[in-house]
């Protein structure tokens, strides 16, 4: 009989809530469990003296007549092992312990195949435009020989005899039962008689396929592709997984990608640059033309509407952005030299002296082409 206050042995308040209530009785049971303190008198006691508390102050009605009578209100203390406690305790020990509670429904054989997973190397161009690509993969699929089901010509698992097909078999521990997975059928609550010699009784088989997938434009580095039910089967005719194609986008030697617009960094003349004119510069859906304004100034960008990645929505396509550089002869000759020194000369004649600490264009020009 417990003659301790069964808040005290809980460790709550007597305003305590019901989910306060059952948290302290949740850690009480974890901390004294028998099967965590073998041997241990004291922790036992303690254990059956929570249950009682909770068996108690888990009952509105039960908890009403102990707040108003004390341990006389409710019979004295509880003795035993109240239902309700037990079907608590089922559901805040199960998990942890790794062991289950009579009553449940068979669990059978009948599992769901695994997912699977590809990485598939794609290029740049690829990626923008879609595609098919070939797919290699090693994956679980039905056995032939038995139909799935396991047994040799495609007889049937029976229900096991130990479990009766429930899965799990109860051993008494102390004042209570428990129920564990059932060792004879692995508490899948059937078993096989005469395995499929082809698939040793599992239903399934290893095989190498290749399935054909369909990229879609405008995928980007990392994308999955989900294609449902071409992973493995499943055991004993259990519905099969899916398959997850990872897409891994190689870099370009020119474009880089920024969503579904393209950047491209490209050089011109500086002459080009400073006269103006046109010039021809690549996209990925061909040649373009481009036009320059004269003073275009190093880092200019200019856009190409529709030049850049179909969009996977179906929205049409991004933009290609030109990055404007300019391009410095690396060697020049004795006339090309005097005439850009001509130029120089006139030009910063004409225009008063640069703001200090900044060189003009020309001033850089000049030291590289006497560098």
């Amino acid at each position: 009989m417990t003659t301790r206050d069964y808040y005290e042995v809980l460790g709550v308040s007597r305003d305590a809530d019901g989910s306060v209530i059952k948290s302290a009785y949740r850690k009480a049971a974890l901390r004294y469990h028998p099967d965590k303190n073998p041997g241990d008198a004291e922790a036992e006691a303690k254990f059956k003296e929570a249950a009682s508390a909770y068996s108690v102050l888990s009952d509105p009605e039960k908890r009403a007549r102990y707040d108003r009578f004390g341990p006389e209100g409710v019979g004295g203390g509880a003795s035993g092992f109240d239902p309700i406690v037990f079907s608590d305790f089922a559901d805040i020990l199960g998990d942890f312990f790794g062991f289950g509670f009579g009553g449940a429904e068979p669990r059978g054989r009948r599992r769901a195949g695994e997912d699977l997973r590809a990485t598939v190397e794609l290029t740049f161009e690829e990626a923008a435009f879609g595609g098919e690509r070939e797919i290699p993969i090693r994956r679980y699929e039905r056995c032939k020989a038995c139909s799935g089901k396991g047994g040799r010509g495609g007889v049937a698992a029976a229900t096991c005899a130990t479990c009766r097909g429930q899965g799990r078999v109860q051993y008494r521990q102390g004042f209570f039962a428990i129920a564990r997975p059932c060792p004879e059928c692995g508490g899948a609550g059937e078993k096989v008689k005469d395995p499929c010699p082809d698939c040793r009784g599992d239903g399934r088989v290893l095989a190498e396929r290749t399935l054909t997938v369909a990229i879609p434009g405008g995928v980007d580095d990392g994308s999955r592709l989900r294609l449902s039910g071409e992973g493995n089967v499943g055991r004993a005719g259990g519905p099969a997984g899916d398959l997850y194609v990872v897409l891994s986008v190689l870099p370009h030697e020119v474009f880089k990608r920024e969503g579904s617009d393209v950047v491209l960094t490209w050089g011109i003349p500086f002459t080009l640059a400073a006269l103006g004119g046109s010039t021809t510069v690549p996209t990925i859906h061909g040649p373009a033309a481009l036009d320059i304004a004269a003073g275009t100034q190093v880092g200019k960008v200019i856009t190409l509407k529709g030049k850049g990645i179909p969009r996977l929505d179906g929205r049409g396509r991004g933009d290609q952005h030109v990055l404007l550089t300019v391009q410095v002869p690396k060697r020049l000759s004795s006339a090309q030299k005097d005439a850009l020194k001509g130029l120089a000369d006139v030009l910063e004649g004409e225009g008063g002296a640069p703001a200090k600490g900044d060189e003009s264009f020309f001033d850089k020009l000049r030291g590289i082409l006497n560098g």
